[in-house]
Formats: structure tokens, C-alpha cells, sequence
């Protein structure tokens, strides 16, 4: 039941998941090393929002990521780094090594006065020591609070107050692409309004001169050498903290995101085994950032709890030039490549001249995340990367899930563009109608709820559970609620339509914006848009829409503007016809890739003086 390879066998696993899911959940926890079993599998309710799994189960998830592995295969590849720098030197760790210094490291953060339920900031260039750093806290019982390093200093210092952090881990700099950031000096400007941080940690990485404050700031290449390479795991209990991390709101207060050491890690072991169908030997590499949940759940812990071989890279796709993705996967024999929408079109933006040196024959799973992707990017993806012999798997799921919800398997399911696919066994995802009831017919449009916990689903938002439950278990009694409209088809694939508070009130006719915005997409003018809506004397809403034009289209707005008008009547029908059109060289963003809407409302509205906090953005 752990690694379903057939449509029979999914099948089958999503009835007894239904059917008896403590049953189902405890089959797939009895392939992971527990310290002490668990008494029961499950106590829930949604009302009060509280959950537990595995209750009274101790474990330790490095054990099972990286322990298991060392006395198994000590001599396999854990993590191939490639750097910023094409000429610079790549790295390979085996488990062994990485256990190694995972156990160093975690000693180290000991001698430096942390302890089991202390919470550590990590705010980290995309290299070896963020991975190590993250499992050193894990090892001891630390709780990390991965924090993207990019974020501005205030943003830096909200997270490390909300988490009432410890200690800071950082590095001197980061180079990404031709861009550097001195993460020392932000790190300094955050914490002269962070009274709980005690000690700072810096790595030696890009050999940028940094100043050291007396007392608080050390190196950890000099803590390293006084720390013993042999750190036994520390029990924890099933439900104890494993990690906070923070949801990009630009506005108000960071939501602090809590997962709990033993949900999470079957919930990622099995989603990502299962997914993209992994085999042993193979390479795996997931581009996203570790300080948001991608990273996490797919560099961090879900390949390594199945002793997989993940690549680790410090880039942009677009350094030194837009084929620089496609020569990691030619040198490195990528097997199964896990991207962003966002990064698909501007690298379809860029042209095939930066893909057509590339062989990419060593192929053989394409994936999505962090939005809908559009129909024209998912077949430029299969046709110039997959080769049209990649299954692509386009995965939906949430910070507050933990890891992949619906999706297809990779070559098990049919795929259908645009369509994340069917809820992973385990999952009960259902479509809700505005007055909170299930909508049973088959082929639906509604609100997108689950009606069941699943092991990684979020148990609470640090230091505020009201707010937790308020915004995903008060708006629909009994349900998770997750914010997004979804349609079903026929065969009970799901769509998602965008978040509800993405939804345009046309004359009464309701459209998700990603729906008008994937018909957008299929103008040939259109490399990328982006949709909200605004007040409109007769309509009660129009429709404004921003978009990015393919390279060479020339810049005469009124045939553009005709063209798409045409398109979307075309695929929707001429009621979603944007009313405004402003052709743009770019769209305001969060770090993940998410467009920011509230930002484009506002500037739909004339309302320019009043952004709110547009640091965290893209």
C-alpha cells in the first residue's frame, strides 16, 4: 500500500482510505522507525479544530531520513549541490556524510544553548547548510522557521517575534544570478527590534567582509570544529512541533503555519513516493526554495525519508541565460523535474534557442506547483521538456496541507491539462454550494473543502489558535475550508478555478480569474496574465486585465487588445471579455511565484497611495 503503482491499486487504496482511514494511515506509519508505537491512530474534531495522529507514537524524523539510509546505503548520493556559478564546482553528500554533519551541526546548536522545543530561525542561502540546519534542529527537537532569504528585514524581524526565535542562522551572502544580497546586514537591521534572539550563526559562503557583534555572533565554521559528528535522535512525540513556517500575507501579521513531526513525515514520505512515482537510483530535483513549503516537503524531508538522490540548486533559471535549467538536467541526468508555472513562462517567454541545445532524454516526470498552470504553458512544457513522453503531474495543495492534496500519478492517471487531477488516497476533498452543503452530482463547480484530516494537515497558527480555526474550520461548519473554487469533470478530475476571493461578479455571472486568465494565456500575443476585478457602474464588476506580451509582438496595444477580446469570446464567451487591458513588463508577485491581487485591484482602483507592505514582493 505504500507505493501504488497501478490504476487498480490507487483505486483500491482510495476506497479503504475512505472506508477505514485509521487503518489505511497506520499501514503506511508502520513502514517508518518509530521509537515507541503509537497507542491510537487518530483524535479530531473540526469544530474546536484539534487534531492528533499517531497518539503517543515517539519518533524522531532524521532517524528515518537519514539513519535508516547510512547503515543501508552509506555510500549513496543524498543531495548533488550545483551552485550559482555554472563553473563552480558541484557537490555530492552521501547519507553517510550527511548524517555526519547533520549530527555536527546539531551538536553545535547544543553548545550553543539550544534545546529541545526552542525555536530557530533560518534564514539561509539555497545551499547544503540549509538542508543540514533544518535537520539539525529536527535531530535535537528544535522547532526551524525557514524564512525565504529575500525577505526584507521587517518582514525578517515579524517572523522572528511572531516565533519567538532563539537564535538566527544565517550566511554572509547569497549570490542568485547575477544579484547579490548581503543577508548579514539584513540579518543586523531585523534584529535591532528582536529582543528574544540570543545567538547568531553565520556561514562563511560568498567571502563577503562582515562585522561581528561581540557576544552574539559567531561562525559556524569555527562552532563546527569544537562539535562532536555523533548526535543520537531525540525522541519526540508524534504531535510535538516539527516546524513553523510563515504564509507570505503582505499585509497585517505573518500566519506562523505549525506541522507536527509525525503526520508530516508519513504524509511526505508517502505523497512523494507515490506521486511521482520514484524509483531507486533515480535523481529528483525540486526548484523551489526551502523557505516555503516545496522545500520543505520535497528537498528537505519527503525525498530523503525514501533515500532518494535530490538536487539542490542555488540559482535562477535565467542565469547566465534562460537555458540554464535545461543544462542542470542534461548534466546531472535529472529524471523528475518539479517546477513552478511561473518559471515555465518566462522560460517559454525566452524562446526555444535557450532549449534546443539540450538533449533532456533523461526525463521521465514532469511537475507543477504553487498555481493552475494555463493550457499553452502545459503543452510547451510536454512538447519542448517532456518530449510528449512525460507524464506531468500538476500537483495542488497548501502550506496548511503539508503536501501534495489532488494531482494524477505520474503515468498511472490520464493527465488533462489545466486539471490538478484526483485527491491523493487518504484525501477527501469535496465541493461545497455558498450555503455549506456538499454538492453530490459529479460533474460541479463550488467551494473546494475537505471533510476528513489527513496526517500533515495544519494543526494550529503559532501563538494564535482562534485564528487558525476561524480561517479554515469557521467558514463552513465541519469542513476545511481552502479558500479556492473548484470544478469536477466527469471522471472526478478537479480543476481549480482560483481563490474565491479571486472570483469576478460579471452582471451577475461569476468567473475564477484563473479561468478567464488561462483563456488570455491562449491568445498568441499572450505569454502571461493577470486578472481581478474592479467596480463598474452597470456590470457591478469589470474585468481589468494585465498581461505580458511574447517577445517581437510589437507594441501596438490596440490590435493586442482586439486580439485577446477575440480569443476570450472565442474560449468563454464575449461576457468575459476584459473591459481594460494594460499590457506590462511584469507582475507584482510573492517569492512562491503567487500573483498579488490585492496589489492589482488597487491599481485598477486608482488607489496608488495605498499599497500596504509590498516588501516581500517580487
Amino acid at each position: 500500500m505504500y507505493h501504488i503503482k497501478t490504476l487498480k491499486q490507487y483505486q483500491k487504496a482510495y476506497k479503504e482510505s475512505v472506508q477505514n482511514p485509521e487503518k489505511f494511515w497506520a499501514q503506511i506509519a508502520s513502514n517508518f522507525t518509530w521509537i515507541k508505537p503509537w497507542e491510537k491512530v487518530l483524535d479530531w474534531n473540526f469544530t474546536d479544530h484539534n487534531i492528533k495522529w499517531f497518539i503517543n507514537g515517539k519518533l524522531n524524523i532524521t532517524q528515518n531520513a537519514l539513519d535508516r539510509h547510512a547503515q543501508k546505503t552509506p555510500r549513496k548520493t543524498a543531495i548533488i549541490f550545483e551552485p550559482n556559478d555554472p563553473n563552480a564546482k558541484t557537490e555530492r553528500i552521501t547519507y553517510l556524510a550527511l548524517l555526519k554533519r547533520v549530527s555536527k551541526f546539531a551538536n553545535m546548536l547544543k553548545q550553543n544553548g539550544i534545546e529541545k522545543g526552542d525555536r530557530v530561525c533560518i534564514y539561509m542561502p539555497m545551499i547544503p547548510d540549509l538542508t543540514v540546519a533544518v535537520l539539525a534542529c529536527a535531530r535535537i527537537g528544535a522547532v526551524h522557521s525557514v524564512i525565504f532569504a529575500g525577505f526584507s528585514a521587517a518582514s525578517l524581524a515579524d517572523r522572528i517575534n511572531d516565533a519567538q526565535a532563539k537564535m538566527v542562522i544565517t550566511a554572509d551572502g547569497l549570490n542568485r544570478g547575477s544579484k547579490f544580497i548581503n543577508l548579514k546586514t539584513i540579518v543586523d537591521e531585523a534584529l535591532k527590534t528582536t529582543p528574544s534572539v540570543q545567538t547568531v550563526l553565520i556561514k562563511k559562503h560568498t567571502q563577503t567582509p562582515i562585522k561581528l557583534k561581540k557576544g552574539r555572533d559567531k561562525r559556524i565554521q569555527t562552532e563546527l570544529a569544537k562539535a562532536s559528528d555523533h548526535c543520537p535522535p531525540e525522541p519526540m512525540d508524534s504531535e510535538d512541533m516539527l516546524f513553523i513556517l510563515y504564509t507570505s500575507g503582505s499585509t497585517g501579521k505573518p500566519k506562523g503555519v505549525v506541522h507536527t513531526c509525525g503526520g508530516y513525515m508519513v504524509y511526505a514520505a508517502y505523497t512523494f513516493q507515490n506521486v511521482f512515482q520514484y524509483q531507486k537510483n533515480q535523481i529528483f530535483w525540486c526548484t523551489a526554495d526551502i523557505g516555503w513549503v516545496t522545500g520543505h516537503t520535497y528537498i528537505a524531508y519527503g525525498p530523503l525519508l525514501n533515500g532518494a538522490t535530490v538536487l539542490m540548486f542555488e540559482g535562477t533559471p535565467t542565469y547566465p541565460d534562460a537555458g540554464r535549467f535545461w543544462q542542470i538536467i542534461d548534466k546531472h541526468k535529472v529524471n523528475i523535474f518539479y517546477t513552478a508555472p511561473t518559471a515555465i513562462r518566462s522560460l517559454m517567454q525566452a524562446g526555444l534557442e535557450f532549449v534546443k541545445p539540450y538533449t533532456l532524454d533523461s526525463l521521465k516526470v514532469l511537475g507543477t506547483v504553487g498555481e493552475p498552470i494555463n493550457e499553452e504553458a502545459w503543452h510547451w512544457y510536454s512538447e519542448n521538456i517532456g518530449k510528449n513522453k512525460c507524464p506531468i503531474v500538476d500537483t495542488w495543495w497548501q502550506t496548511e496541507t503539508g503536501g501534495i492534496m489532488l494531482t494524477t500519478f505520474a503515468g498511472i492517471h490520464e493527465t488533462k491539462p489545466a486539471h490538478a487531477g484526483f485527491p491523493v488516497p487518504g484525501v477527501q476533498t469535496v465541493l461545497l454550494d455558498q450555503n455549506g452543503k456538499e454538492i453530490q452530482e459529479q460533474e460541479a463547480e463550488g467551494y473546494l473543502a475537505i471533510k476528513f484530516p489527513h496526517p500533515a494537515m495544519i494543526r494550529t497558527t503559532y501563538g494564535d489558535h482562534e485564528r487558525c480555526r476561524q480561517v479554515y474550520f469557521g467558514v463552513y461548519k465541519n469542513y476545511y475550508f481552502t479558500g479556492d473554487g473548484a470544478k469536477r469533470d466527469a471522471e472526478g478530475r478537479y480543476r481549480i478555478m482560483g481563490r474565491v476571493d479571486d472570483v469576478i461578479n460579471v452582471s451577475g455571472h461569476r468567473f475564477g480569474t484563473a479561468e478567464i486568465e488561462n483563456a488570455i494565456n491562449e491568445d498568441e500575443y499572450v505569454v502571461e496574465s493577470a486578472v481581478v476585478g474592479y467596480p463598474h457602474d452597470i456590470k457591478g464588476q469589470g474585468i481589468f486585465a494585465y498581461v505580458i506580451c511574447a517577445k517581437g509582438m510589437g507594441n501596438d496595444d490596440q490590435s493586442i487588445k482586439k486580439s485577446i477580446a477575440t480569443t476570450v469570446s472565442k474560449i468563454i464567451g464575449s461576457i468575459a471579455k476584459p473591459d481594460k487591458i494594460m499590457v506590462v513588463s511584469g507582475l507584482p508577485k510573492t517569492r512562491s511565484g503567487k500573483i498579488m491581487r490585492r496589489i492589482l485591484r488597487k491599481v485598477a482602483e486608482g488607489e496608488l497611495s495605498n499599497l500596504g507592505d509590498i516588501s516581500t514582493l517580487l
